[in-house]
């Protein structure tokens, strides 16, 4: 079976992934696996570069075809911040997931509610001699003042999919795999992935 690299180490992002990948009749394994241990720094100015940066450098290293993603969460009230620096928004450098939500809501007080949202993904496809495919995907809610939810990883508590009335963190992984921003750009990238492998 053709091997695809996850270029992520983020136990959440494989395990959703997995689960969005698995119709697909490819192996997926990440840098961990492979033994592979490289910081790839995020210097783009866009996800598109973020995750271009990571899918090429991986692709290169291991000689499979890679995946990067990059992806954000971006509040109206603040302007679409966090965006492209959702991982890294709290001031504290080692902060948790927990932190960064609190760093969040309290950059929100004062603002009128509802707090619009969304989270967007870009994913790269490159492939070892450097030809990249992306797409993206966006997925439309609001930020609530309090953690709901014991799934998901990041924001996903405090994001309120207005539709569903229920937080990323509240859905299980079915549920989440239909709506959300990295499936959506999964789906859109399944058919380009079928056509490298």
């Amino acid at each position: 079976m053709p091997k695809l690299l996850l270029a992520s180490n983020n136990p959440g992002k494989i395990q959703e992934m997995h689960a969005l990948l698995q119709d697909v009749s490819v192996e997926i394994v990440t840098p961990a696996d492979l033994g592979i241990e490289m910081e790839v720094k995020e210097t783009g100015h866009t996800y598109a570069e973020n995750a271009v940066q990571k899918a090429v450098a991986l692709a290169r290293e291991s000689g499979l075809l890679s995946l990067g993603d990059d992806s954000g969460l971006e509040v109206e009230a603040l302007g679409g911040a966090p965006g492209l620096y959702s991982h890294r928004f709290s001031p504290n450098p080692g902060a948790t997931d927990a932190d960064r939500r609190a760093y969040l809501l309290e950059q929100l007080q004062g603002h009128p509610q509802p707090w619009r949202a969304k989270f967007h993904c870009t994913l790269a496809l490159a492939t070892p001699k450097g030809e990249i495919h992306l797409s993206e995907g966006e997925c439309l809610g609001e930020i609530i003042p309090e953690d709901r939810g014991q799934n998901g990883f990041g924001y996903d508590p405090i994001f309120l999919i207005t539709e569903m009335g229920q937080t990323m963190a509240e859905l299980s992984m079915e549920e989440k795999n239909q709506v959300s921003h990295r499936a959506r750009a999964v789906r859109a990238a399944i058919p380009v992935l079928l056509d490298l492998l």
